[in-house]
């Protein structure tokens, strides 16, 4: 079995940022020991440097491998420079277990709330994804934006402005799991034999109605796929189960 932590949208140097609920839900993703941590953006508020470094000590502390792609906040006052020094490149592969590899997507603008993969990102996830269908491998991609809308969000403005595009080659080319943040919305679409599993807010209290703030988990076997919503208090609930959907 595979075991997946997704987190997102720490939102650093926000005012509603709580630095208590990330450490909480650290240990714990520590003490699960997944095979591998994916965080899908908005590490900070601004992009400001010094926001930047806290957000990289943060992330130091995670002790199983980690994929991290930027978000719409990380692209803020030039932060797109300040993520690529101090965490790492705006996207590309982590492949950490035979049979399994991760591509990570920058989705963000520079200072725009919108997000776009491009044609060139596009490009190359298509060939990724192809080239681990030859390899019969686990197929996940990582990026901020949602692709397809999520409920109990209210009127939609930041979609994907190439959406269509990038959804259509998720599908053809047998996407098994498609990771996001961005919303503060935890969900679960199921397009085909896609699952595009959105993670709410790991540590700030830009949250609707009574949802906490929480991040998600992902196992992967060879008979189906789950994805659990956590909350820093331990808590634990199913967002999703599917069966038979493992390539």
């Amino acid at each position: 079995m595979v075991l997946i932590a997704h987190i997102s949208d720490f939102h650093v140097g926000s005012i509603s940022f709580q630095e208590d609920l990330l450490l909480k839900s650290m240990d714990i993703i520590n003490e699960m020991a997944p095979d591998v941590t994916i965080i899908t953006g908005d590490l900070t508020e601004n992009g400001y440097y010094m926001e930047m470094e806290q957000a990289a000590q943060y992330i130091e502390m995670i002790k199983s491998p980690v994929m991290v792609v930027p978000g719409n906040h990380d692209a803020r006052h030039v932060g797109d420079q300040c993520f690529r020094e101090l965490i790492r490149e705006r996207y590309g592969n982590l492949q950490i277990l035979d049979g399994l590899k991760i591509m990570g997507l920058d989705s963000s603008e520079p200072d725009l709330n919108y997000g776009k993969v491009g044609r060139a990102q596009q490009a190359w996830m298509e060939e990724e994804l192809d080239s681990a269908t030859q390899n019969d491998m686990q197929k996940i991609i990582a990026l901020h934006h949602h692709i397809i809308p999520v409920p109990r969000t209210g009127r939609e403005r930041n979609v994907l402005s190439d959406a269509g595009d990038i959804l259509y080659s998720l599908i053809e080319n047998d996407a098994d799991i498609v990771l996001s943040g961005h919303k503060h919305v935890p969900h679960v679409w199921m397009v085909q034999n896609t699952a595009f599993s959105t993670a709410g807010t790991v540590s700030s209290l830009k949250l609707r109605g009574k949802d906490p703030a929480s991040f998600n988990t992902v196992n992967i076997n060879d008979d189906y796929i789950e994805i659990l919503l956590n909350t820093a208090d331990g808590t634990t609930s199913r967002l999703a189960k599917y069966e038979n959907l493992c390539r």
